[in-house]
């Protein structure tokens, strides 16, 4: 049986992380009464601690640095793997034909 990956809104997380900073509230109640596990919201809150995630309404939720890290990331993947097919291509072609 497969599970299918649930997403939530931005305002979902948003207003979850909100309520973990109320004096008192614990992540593992909070994540009960909303029906997502535990440690998904602590993903949440970390997140926003590190500055991984821009709370503020009407923007995105992601930080636009976090986006640029993520791209960046992507890019020098990329690069890397073309870099090390050449290095191959060139040890391929170098090799004395006798």
């Amino acid at each position: 049986m497969t599970r299918t990956r649930r997403s939530f809104t931005d305002e979902f997380k948003r207003e979850a992380v909100k309520l973990c900073k109320q004096p008192g509230a614990t992540v593992t109640h909070i994540a009960r009464d909303l029906g997502i596990e535990a440690s998904v919201l602590r993903r949440w809150v970390t997140q926003e601690r590190g500055g991984v995630l821009d709370l503020r309404p009407n923007r995105p939720l992601r930080s636009e640095a976090a986006t640029e890290v993520e791209r960046l990331q992507r890019e020098l993947r990329r690069v890397t793997t073309e870099r090390d097919i050449l290095k191959k291509a060139l040890g391929y072609f170098a090799k004395d034909p006798q």
